[in-house]
């Protein structure tokens, strides 16, 4: 099949051709697939990142919600707006874009089939703006989704698992062959749905929080003792008896353990123990 747009391979542009693989992917954000007291999220406005040839921006635009879409490619740019003069179509980055002036009022849900060598980005972005995005779904490939979505004591378990579970529930929705686009990558790509939990605020410093979480999987082979040993001596520096603090530190049971055996609610409560 013939693309009326060309693939460029520094965009990490793989544009999908399955209508019932996009069908199911806008249908992810709505509102009889979000949890029961949150349907009124399957309402708001919509930001499509990298919306190419629109094979999902048609089902987005069918579904009658307000929807702006992000794309850095001029020639995908002027396509769409040939082809789907109804869609506002905004070029630029997504991962430089101001959302207060992209999205101004109110909070949306994010959508897209998502470049693969950005994707990581795109998360730590929805991450910055949690509080404006309750909701987001799209493709990426299969490797970076099972790590979103994975729990403790996998071995794919790392910093964007944590960062993203700490806000947002994650769910693997289903897998996407790579003979449904054109052309072809060479990995298989997943679908994913992120929703925001009902964690508003962390009872730490969220900077030393997302330090800890860094500083453990940097060194995910090391128990926590020893990968951490640079945060507990800063820790104890300030104490009277900064030895004795940092041995009560190491003592700890959690410091015996591996960053992936942590849950979120364990880095919460050590990142609390090295706060104190």
């Amino acid at each position: 099949m013939n693309s009326p747009v060309k693939a460029k391979k520094a965009l990490g542009q793989h544009f999908l051709t399955s209508e019932d693989v996009a069908r199911r992917t806008a249908e992810a954000i709505s509102s009889d697939q979000l949890p029961a007291g949150e349907k009124a999220w399957g309402e708001m406005p919509v930001l499509e990142i990298g919306p190419g040839t629109g094979m999902l921006s048609k089902y987005l635009l069918a579904s009658g919600r307000q929807l702006k879409a992000v794309e850095l490619d001029s020639e995908s740019v002027a396509y769409l707006k040939r082809a789907m003069p109804d869609l506002d179509v905004i070029e630029a980055d997504f991962l430089k874009v101001d959302f207060s002036q992209l999205m101004p009022e109110g909070p949306f849900a994010l959508i897209g089939n998502y470049p693969y060598n950005i994707s990581s980005q795109i998360f730590f972005r929805v991450l910055d703006e949690r509080d404006r995005i309750p909701v987001c779904a799209g493709m990426l490939q299969r490797e970076v989704a099972q790590r979103i979505c994975a729990g403790p004591g996998s071995k794919v378990y790392g910093i964007l698992s944590v960062l993203l579970q700490t806000w947002y529930e994650c769910q693997y929705l289903f897998t996407v062959g790579a003979e449904l686009f054109n052309p072809p990558p060479k990995v298989q790509s997943a679908v994913i749905r992120l929703v925001r939990n009902g964690r508003t605020e962390l009872p730490v410093s969220e900077k030393l929080y997302k330090t800890v979480i860094k500083t453990a999987f940097g060194q995910r082979r090391k128990t926590l003792r020893n990968s951490l040993s640079s945060l507990i001596a800063s820790a104890a520096a300030s104490k009277p008896d900064p030895q004795a603090c940092a041995e009560t530190l190491k003592g700890l049971e959690v410091m015996s353990l591996r960053p992936e055996q942590l849950s979120v609610s364990d880095f919460i409560t050590l990142t609390a123990a090295l706060q104190r």
